[in-house]
Formats: C-alpha cells, sequence, structure tokens
C-alpha cells in the first residue's frame, strides 16, 4: 500500500489507504465520496495534495483526436494541390447616359422613340474608373492627416486613487435628496382657511355692550331715582 501511494501520490484516496490515525480517518459511516471532496478531504503531513478526480490509465491519450483527410507528409510531397483561380464575375456597370444621348444627337435622333431605339441599339456602359466616387471626387484632405483610429484617453489613475469619482456621486446624491425633500414639502404644504388664518393673526376683541331701554339712553352716568329734586336734597342733607 505504501509503496502504491509512493507511485502515485496524485491519485484520489480511497477507503482502502485510510490508516487509523492519519488524517483522513472517519468515524462512523464511511464513503469514498468524502475522500474525493476537496473541502473535506485534510492535506497529509510531508505529501502533496492529492487529486479528488478519478483518472484514466497510464494508455489513455489525453487531448482531442481528429481524423486526418489529408494522408500527411508522404501525401504531401507526392502530390501537390494547387489553388484553382476563381472566376470573378463581371460586375454589371450602370448605363453611360451621357455619351449613349451625344451619340444620339450625331445619328440625328430627335423624339423619344428615336432614344429609346438607340439606347437598345448601343448599350454603352461607364467604366470602373469613372464609376468609382473617389476618381470622381477624392476627398480633399491636409497634408498632415494622420489616418486611423484616435488612441484611448488615458486613465485618470490619480482620481481613482483619490476615490474622487465616488465624491462626485456623493455629491449629486445629496444635491438629489435636498431637492426632493423641497418638491415634498411643497406638495404636503396645507392650503389656508380661515381657521389657520385667525390662528395667525386673531381677530380684535370686541366689547360687550348690553341691552337698555331707549329712554334711558340718553341719561347721565348718574341715574337719579328720585321723585322730585327737593326729595333729593332732603335726603342728601339728613345722611350728613
Amino acid at each position: 500500500m505504501a509503496g502504491d501511494t509512493a507511485a502515485s501520490p496524485r491519485r484520489p484516496l480511497t477507503l482502502d489507504e485510510v490508516e487509523p490515525g492519519s488524517e483522513n480517518e472517519r468515524l462512523g459511516v464511511a464513503r469514498d465520496s468524502m475522500l474525493c471532496n476537496p473541502l473535506i478531504l485534510k492535506p497529509e503531513v510531508g505529501k502533496p495534495q492529492r487529486n479528488c478526480y478519478t483518472l484514466p490509465g497510464l494508455d489513455f491519450a489525453y487531448g482531442l483526436y481528429i481524423q486526418r483527410t489529408d494522408g500527411g507528409v508522404p501525401e504531401a510531397i507526392g502530390s501537390w494541390d494547387t489553388v484553382k483561380p476563381r472566376s470573378v464575375s463581371a460586375r454589371d456597370m450602370p448605363r453611360d447616359f451621357i455619351s449613349m444621348n451625344r451619340g444620339a444627337l450625331r445619328a440625328g435622333c430627335s423624339t423619344a422613340r428615336d432614344f429609346n431605339l438607340y439606347y437598345k441599339a448601343k448599350d454603352l456602359r461607364r467604366k470602373g474608373e469613372q464609376y468609382s466616387h473617389l476618381q470622381r471626387s477624392p476627398p480633399r484632405l491636409p497634408a498632415d492627416f494622420t489616418f486611423g483610429i484616435p488612441p484611448r484617453p488615458s486613465t485618470p489613475i490619480y482620481d481613482l486613487l483619490q476615490h474622487k469619482y465616488k465624491e462626485l456621486w456623493m455629491e449629486q446624491q445629496r444635491a438629489l435628496a435636498v431637492a426632493q425633500r423641497v418638491v415634498k414639502k411643497k406638495k404636503d404644504k396645507a392650503r389656508e382657511t380661515r381657521t389657520t388664518l385667525l390662528r395667525r393673526a386673531p381677530a380684535p376683541a370686541q366689547e360687550e355692550s348690553f341691552w337698555h331701554l331707549p329712554r334711558l339712553e340718553k341719561v347721565g352716568p348718574h341715574l337719579s331715582t328720585f321723585p322730585a329734586r327737593d326729595a333729593h336734597k332732603k335726603a342728601a342733607s339728613a345722611s350728613h
């Protein structure tokens, strides 16, 4: 058993190889799957870490097998494969109406029917160089023009280290929260009613006035209850 372990130390561990008192000894019900779990398997002292996958035999060839169809080197030396040229389809160029109209006028055509008959008889096509838009109107570029894609701007590494973008985002969120709070206050504000107006600016208190007889309205502050003026004088002299 020790010889097999030394010969193939990387193969998965089995229950037959677990010795009493070793690192991977199991008490109770033990299964081979316990020794194939890298989270449960404990490393052995002085030995490399075991592989928890079951590997095929020594005669197994790893990789993808591709069936050769070209015959290999002998066929390549015996017969060379040449690339057959592909037939380039002729491009259907547009009709050259300028040349056809010029030729129709020289031939004496004057009506639309004569022109159509001349177009059918003389079907002239434009040349490839003339049809190319680069040949007709080449782009006007400066002498120091650089072709290609401009390089990407450099990454602001100092801003990243200082968490500048985080601070900018936090400021934007704080401003957004303040704006939302102001809008919510405006929406939650109740309308003014008579009760709220009176609480804020109460009306002046009115003096209480009692009802009097109309004939007593013109009497002075001191009401005389004596039947005659002489009786009033007599009462005053008696009290003194």
